[in-house]
C-alpha cells in the first residue's frame, strides 16, 4: 500500500508577535507623547506584547527562524519586565536613571537586531530603524530627565508601531490570501541562499494481523502518516 507522507508545519507566528509588539508600543508611546494614560498600556504589556509575543518567539524557534525567535522572545520579555518595573518602582527616587539603564540594555540588543534586519524585508527593517531612534531618544530623555526628549521618543515610537501594524497586517492578509496584497519590500542586502534540506527516507511501517498500520497518527518527529 502506498503511503503519503506530509511534513507537519506550524502556522507563521510573526503576525501575532508583530501585532502584540505594535499594540503595546503604540500604547506606551502614546503615554510618552502625553496623550494616552500610562495605565492603558499595563494589561497589554503583561499579556499581549509580553506573554503572547513570547509565545510567538517560541514558535519561531520551532520554525527554525533565529531572527524571529530571538526578537519576539526578547521583546516579549522586555514588555513583561517593564510592566513589573513600572508597578514596583515608578515614582521612586532616581527612577528615571534606573529606567535609562534598563532601556540602554535593550538599545544594545536592538542595535545588532537592526543590523540583522538589513537582510530581511524592507518593512521589518523600518520597524527596527524607527525603534532604534525611539530607544535613543528615550534613553537620552530619561538620563537627562528631559520630558521634551521623552515626548519626541514617544512620537517616534508611534511611527514604529504604525509600521509594525502594517507589517503584521501584511503577514496575516498575504498568508490568508496566498498572494501578495500588502507588499513589504525586498531586503536591503540579499542573504546567502539557504542550504537544501536533507531528504529523510521513511521506511514502510509494519502492519498488524488486521492489515492496519500500527503507526497511524502524528509521527513523533512531526510527520503525519495517512492511509
Amino acid at each position: 500500500m502506498v503511503k503519503a507522507v506530509k511534513k507537519w508545519k506550524a502556522a507563521d507566528p510573526a503576525p501575532l508577535g508583530l501585532s502584540g509588539f505594535a499594540a503595546t508600543t503604540f500604547l506606551l508611546s502614546g503615554a510618552n507623547a502625553g496623550w494616552i494614560p500610562l495605565t492603558s498600556f499595563a494589561g497589554a504589556a503583561a499579556f499581549y506584547g509580553g506573554f503572547a509575543q513570547l509565545l510567538a518567539g517560541m514558535w519561531e524557534f520551532a520554525n527554525g527562524n533565529v531572527f524571529g525567535a530571538t526578537a519576539f522572545s526578547t521583546y516579549g520579555g522586555f514588555w513583561m519586565s517593564l510592566f513589573v518595573m513600572l508597578n514596583l518602582y515608578a515614582g521612586t527616587p532616581a527612577f528615571n536613571q534606573q529606567l535609562g539603564y534598563f532601556l540602554t540594555s535593550f538599545l544594545i540588543f536592538n542595535s545588532y537586531a537592526w543590523l540583522g534586519s538589513f537582510f530581511l524585508n524592507r518593512a521589518t527593517w523600518l520597524v527596527f530603524t524607527t525603534l532604534e531612534l525611539a530607544f535613543i531618544l528615550l534613553v537620552a530623555g530619561n538620563f537627562k530627565e528631559d520630558h521634551s526628549v521623552i515626548k519626541a521618543g514617544g512620537y517616534m515610537g508611534i511611527i514604529c508601531a504604525a509600521i509594525a501594524f502594517y507589517t503584521a497586517a501584511a503577514g496575516l492578509i498575504n498568508a490568508t490570501a496566498r498572494r501578495v496584497i500588502l507588499p513589504v519590500g525586498d531586503p536591503i542586502f540579499s542573504p546567502s541562499p539557504e542550504e537544501p534540506e536533507e531528504v529523510v527516507k521513511q521506511e514502510e511501517p509494519a502492519s498488524n494481523s488486521y492489515g492496519m498500520n500500527n503507526n497511524i497518527g502524528v509521527h513523533p518527529i512531526g510527520f503525519h502518516i495517512v492511509q
